[in-house]
């Protein structure tokens, strides 16, 4: 901690009483604690039994099975479409229910797939975050039309030398449209995972650096699909195709900024229905997904009746806790995206102790404390960026006292396994 800080606040978990705290009124990088944060929010504001829509219909006349319009898809930010998480989100299970209901319609031709992107904005990817990131899969942005959390495995295979050349072997599932360069090269085993993808700006080829060790056939990374909307619409049309089904035309997406509108004579054929909030926040929190926090930020600007941009889901996730009454201060919550992933995001500890206080008195609580992984024997979830580790969450010692906890700690020396030990040490005060 020489030219680091470390922030901690600790609280009864009954009566809400401070227990100890240092440094609990000065705003760190919270990293993926800010999570906690976000699903609180959207528990007040969205309630446990939200469940996101992904419509589909379709205008134009349909005439012996040529429909002279287009399938327009409507889509609300749905994170979970295509997920593996959940039987029924599977990509298969999507991809078979939607080309289902198509079929059911009776076309057998039409123009084009329009995306009916009105009220969101065209940015999948939060300002302020960082070029290392996005091209895998944790810098994964929200669209209005996510698919199978916009994710995919990169399999490659590594020569037998250290430093000799690591070839691609392929993608799970196949990417449309879309090509690698691996500039990857072998290193010694045992090294594990040290490469990254990097996202193309001018051409649809990414580029993957770094090492993975000697001797791997098939070994997998994961990345961030450069977009999930475009692979979901290829996915579908390739279902179609295996049903005789054709599309004439390129894909269309609608939104404010667009020429094109949707007329009001839209015949609604078929939804896709999300797993409530209780069960998408338990995935949020026990596998920390970053899509989840960056879609729930969103929507929570669309509820509120702004578009649903990450400015808008950061600022009244800001404005909700500051008229609570719980004398939390704007100052203490500057957020910038709805995952943490984002280095600008300053909270204090106090703020957080405060809001896991305020989230046990809840009708939702049981929900959202059941999503918080296991560290040390305490129910906390973690938080790690560059230079960043931090722990929040609940615990309830031998004795049966109820403690909350905030642990932050920027900019320290060391490793982060050296530090995650002392930090248990601190932690372990509280058994």
């Amino acid at each position: 901690m020489k030219s680091g800080i470390a922030s901690i606040y600790i609280m009864d978990g009954a009566t809400g009483k401070v227990v100890f705290e240092k440094n609990g009124r000065i705003g760190l990088a919270p990293a993926s604690t800010q999570k906690i944060i976000t699903s609180a929010t959207a528990y007040d504001l969205l309630g446990k039994d939200f469940r996101y829509t992904t419509t589909f219909g379709y205008y134009g006349q349909l005439k012996s099975g040529r429909l002279a319009g287009g399938i327009v898809v409507t889509p609300s930010g749905d994170p979970t479409l295509g997920s593996w998480r959940w039987k029924h989100t599977s990509e298969d299970s999507v991809a078979s229910r939607v080309s289902s209901a198509i079929s059911r319609t009776g076309i057998q031709s039409f123009g084009a797939f329009v995306v009916n992107a009105t009220g969101w904005e065209g940015e999948a990817i939060p300002g302020g975050w960082i070029w290392d990131d996005i091209g895998n899969y944790y810098g994964a942005g929200a669209d209005v039309l996510n698919w199978r959390e916009n994710q995919y495995d990169l399999i490659m295979k590594s020569g037998k030398s250290i430093g000799d050349p690591v070839t691609i072997v392929g993608t799970k599932p196949v990417l449309y449209n879309y090509d690698f360069i691996s500039n990857v090269t072998s290193a010694a085993k045992g090294t594990g995972d040290n490469s990254y993808i990097y996202f193309p700006l001018t051409s649809s080829t990414g580029v993957v650096r770094g090492t993975i060790p000697v001797s791997e056939e098939r070994f997998m990374i994961s990345g961030a699909m450069p977009s999930g909307r475009n692979q979901f619409l290829a996915t579908l049309n390739d279902s179609l195709s295996q049903r005789a089904i054709t599309k004439e035309f390129m894909n269309l997406t609608v939104d404010k900024f667009s020429k094109t509108k949707i007329g009001e004579s839209l015949t609604n054929f078929h939804t896709e229905v999300s797993p409530p909030l209780d069960s998408i926040s338990y995935w949020f929190l026990k596998r920390s997904i970053n899509l989840y926090g960056e879609a729930l930020a969103k929507t929570i600007a669309a509820k509120q009746s702004k578009t649903a941009t990450t400015d808008n889901g950061a600022n009244e996730i800001q404005a909700h806790w500051s008229k609570k009454g719980l004398g939390i201060y704007k100052t203490e919550l500057n957020v910038y995206d709805g995952s943490g992933l984002s280095p600008l995001n300053r909270t204090t500890t106090r703020a957080q102790a405060l809001i896991l206080h305020y989230a046990k008195k809840q009708p939702w609580f049981s929900g959202y404390y059941h999503g918080f992984p296991e560290y040390n024997g305490m129910k906390l979830k973690s938080g790690t960026i560059s230079r960043v580790k931090s722990f929040s969450g609940y615990h309830t010692n031998k004795d049966g006292k109820e403690f909350i906890v905030s642990f932050i700690v920027n900019n320290y020396n060391g490793s982060s396994s050296s530090l995650v030990q002392k930090m248990y040490k601190v932690l372990d005060h509280l058994k």
